[in-house]
């Protein structure tokens, strides 16, 4: 099970970018002045660049701020958690308190 929310995390949003890029290219345009700026958030913040297209094109303000800054702390907690999760497999690692019993 915890393969599968991997794999949903990491391949949920691009594939997400994916269609919604196909479907309705001219609100990407509208977000977006350069082809530069979608791949990077592809690669990096799949997240935010769904949050971004869904605010840019009416103009970001007020709580859509709320929306952006939600979507960067999904990206960053997907890319940081799976080290948290396996924190105990890493030789080099001391904690402070000995793990939990799983």
């Amino acid at each position: 099970m915890c393969c599968v929310a991997t794999v949903m995390v990491l391949l949920g949003p691009r594939l997400g970018i994916i269609v919604w890029g196909l479907a309705q290219p001219a609100r990407w345009d509208l977000a977006f002045s350069t082809f530069v700026w979608p791949l990077l958030g592809f690669v990096f913040l799949p997240w935010t660049t769904l949050m971004y297209v869904a605010v840019a094109p009416g103009g970001v303000t007020g709580f859509d701020w709320f929306g952006i800054v939600l979507a960067v702390v999904a990206d960053l907690a997907s890319y940081s958690g799976g080290a948290y999760g396996n924190r105990d497999r890493i030789r080099s690692y001391t904690p402070s308190a000995p793990p939990m019993p799983r």
